[in-house]
């Protein structure tokens, strides 16, 4: 009897392991089922996503290696390859690989490449409106109303032409930061204090520092290292914060401008008209609806080092933060002299005194 019993608890377990065995078979089932379904449905969405098209290659020119400078060019490269499925490359050339960094409109007019960055203080001749952006003191101290500006400019007819003359159109901007000023000595606590220093800085910026009764010079980035550490200058004026880093000026200066906002410069992606033309009409609003992402990402970029160098700044140089009343006394003094100038020298060549309204127009609509 006790066999007997023995033999029919095994059959019990043997049907009960059985049935667990079918259960989980079929659990397997269903869930390798639900993740084909997910996956199909991923897949189905993601092809939604996709823009198809014709294979195309464009190359673009820029000098320099990879760096926040950079980001959006990598940033449009990256969207370009993902949304076509590979289809539409964008290549960028770095190191003047492809042109000279002042050549890279002349580039462009002649076909050698699709696409390029231009830097509109290289040439000042071959952009006289684009130099609206290398005037002192604009509006322009935060990054929304930065890019609201510099967008507004873009599309304004003075620039367009500018760019028609090399059979360009701009594509959108590279957001450089705005400018401030970091140097070794006396620190400038007031506008008077900057009467007699000797201070790198170039274009508009250059003339603003020469009203403010500073000695402008030039010299290539890289030397203004050495010059500050022997006390050959005073100060030097580069885009904030990431600049400063780069060429370690921070390492032999003790003071740094936080709120002068002394002036920028315009450095747009641009792209060759007639290579714009021929794309299939899913790739020209592919690159249109990506500008916003694009935009985005150079932001990011130049953020990513401001948190990295501004604490490093404020922990070992001391931060110059000039009071609003001083504030309006540099613009009324190395400001609007420089903008009246400005408009007043390229009266009869293009309409400057509307392009200056529209920074100003744009700067007091950003909310």
């Amino acid at each position: 009897k006790k066999k007997k019993k023995k033999k029919k608890k095994k059959k019990k377990k043997k049907k009960t392991k059985q049935g667990e065995n079918r259960m989980s078979i079929m659990t397997g089932f269903r869930a390798t089922a639900l993740v084909l379904g997910a996956s199909a449905f991923v897949s189905g969405s993601a092809i939604a996503a996709m823009v198809d098209g014709p294979a195309v290659k464009w190359n673009h020119s820029v000098w320099g290696k990879k760096r926040a400078f950079t980001a959006s060019a990598e940033k449009l490269a990256e969207i370009l390859k993902e949304k076509t499925g590979g289809k539409f490359i964008y290549k960028i050339h770095y190191g003047a690989a492809l042109s000279k960094s002042k050549e890279n409109l002349d580039g462009i007019k002649l076909g050698a490449f699709q696409a390029a960055t231009f830097c509109n203080f290289y040439s000042p001749g071959k952009n006289p409106a684009y130099m609206i952006f290398s005037l002192p003191f604009l509006p322009m101290n935060d990054w929304k109303t930065s890019l609201a500006v510099r967008k507004a400019l873009l599309k304004h007819p003075a620039l367009v032409a500018d760019m028609d003359r090399w059979n360009a159109m701009a594509y959108t901007t590279t957001l450089l930061p705005t400018y401030q000023l970091m140097g070794k000595g006396a620190p400038p606590m007031k506008i008077t204090d900057w009467d007699g220093k000797r201070v790198r800085a170039g274009g508009g910026i250059g003339t603003a520092m020469e009203l403010l009764g500073s000695t402008r010079t030039t010299m290539p980035a890289p030397e203004v290292y050495t010059a500050i550490q022997r006390g050959t200058i005073d100060a030097v004026s580069f885009p904030f914060t990431y600049a400063f880093a780069a060429y370690k000026i921070d390492e032999v200066s003790q003071w740094f401008t936080g709120n002068l906002s002394p002036g920028t410069a315009e450095c747009p992606i641009i792209f060759n008209k007639d290579a714009y033309a021929k794309l299939p009409d899913q790739y020209r609003k592919l690159l249109q609806d990506s500008i916003d992402e694009v935009d985005q990402a150079s932001i990011a970029a130049y953020k990513k080092h401001d948190l990295k160098n501004l604490p490093n700044f404020k922990a070992n140089l001391k931060e110059i933060v000039y009071p609003a009343d001083e504030l309006a006394k540099f613009h009324a003094k190395a400001g609007k002299p420089v903008w009246d100038e400005w408009v007043a020298k390229n009266k009869g060549k293009f309409d400057a005194a509307s392009v200056l309204k529209t920074v100003f127009d744009t700067a007091a609509s950003v909310k």
